[in-house]
């Protein structure tokens, strides 16, 4: 990992089209501006790791699923 040390109004360039600008420092959060290109997706990480679970999900064949409905049905007898 590398890690850098900006203040407020600095930034970064990752590659030649990405800018990561510290925009303010405030106690313990740090407030963050990206300029990237619409083609780039900027997600949190948690949101990345919810898209992520739910993309493999959705991909999970439909025979694994069909033991998850029929615990529905039993659950409501």
């Amino acid at each position: 990992m590398l890690v850098l040390t900006r203040k407020p109004n600095e930034s970064i360039m990752i590659g030649d089209d990405v800018e990561v600008s510290v925009v303010e420092v405030k106690g313990d959060q740090v407030k963050l501006g990206i300029t990237a290109p619409k083609s780039i997706k900027v997600h949190r990480k948690e949101i990345f790791l919810a898209i992520q679970k739910e993309n493999i999900d959705a991909s999970r064949p439909v025979i694994d699923r069909i033991g998850e409905i029929g615990g529905i049905f039993k659950k409501k007898k």
